[in-house]
């Protein structure tokens, strides 16, 4: 969507995404748990795995791809609570994605219950945004993610296929406590 001089359009509930990034905020990769990352609608041949594993998104020949049409659906599970500050994709002018919603914390979605639960936030990506720069999201909702859910609705130019390059997750983590490695006192001592 664009006005008549090509910039971005803008709405109250898709606000255009703007770019910064803060101090203390780290890529997240390393807090992911591979075990459980999901991707629903992927060409298998180009999986969720080229966008966001290390050494995999800084190759520009790998990418994901979308399946039998443009939407996909993200889920990223971590092995520890965090902070979700920013995220930075990566994608072609055309086939990038334009509309995507974040949801912490839900479980188990689909295409079918996607739009039956109001999103953490939604932005709407420029094609400038499409070149890895982090997008700031409302920081304040995203305070206790233990997973992530993006919903890529569309893309920039209405192609059949979505293609993500690379997708980075910035944060921090949460300082908890590791119920696991507390021992049990005993009352004899």
């Amino acid at each position: 969507m664009s006005t008549a001089t090509g910039t971005p359009a803008t709405n109250a509930a898709a606000p255009v995404a703007t770019t910064g990034s803060q101090r203390g905020q780290g890529d997240l990769l390393e807090f992911v748990d591979w075990q459980g990352l999901e991707c629903l609608n992927q060409n298998h041949s180009l999986s969720i795995v080229n966008a966001i594993k290390q050494g995999y998104r800084e190759d520009d020949g790998l990418y994901l791809e979308s399946d039998a049409d443009e939407q996909l659906l993200i889920y990223v599970p971590f092995t520890q609570v965090i902070k979700l500050h920013s995220v930075g994709i990566k994608g072609p002018t055309e086939e990038g994605p334009k509309t995507v919603k974040l949801y912490a914390n839900k479980e188990h979605m689909g295409f079918s219950n996607v739009n039956d639960f109001p999103p953490s936030d939604t932005v709407v990506l420029s094609p400038d945004n499409l070149e890895g720069k982090p997008v700031v999201l409302k920081y304040v909702k995203f305070q206790n993610v233990r997973s992530l859910t993006i919903f890529i609705e569309d893309n920039q130019g209405g192609a059949d296929v979505t293609q993500i390059q690379k997708l980075v997750l910035y944060g921090s983590t949460v300082e908890t406590t590791n119920m696991k490695e507390l021992k049990k006192i005993n009352e004899d001592q």
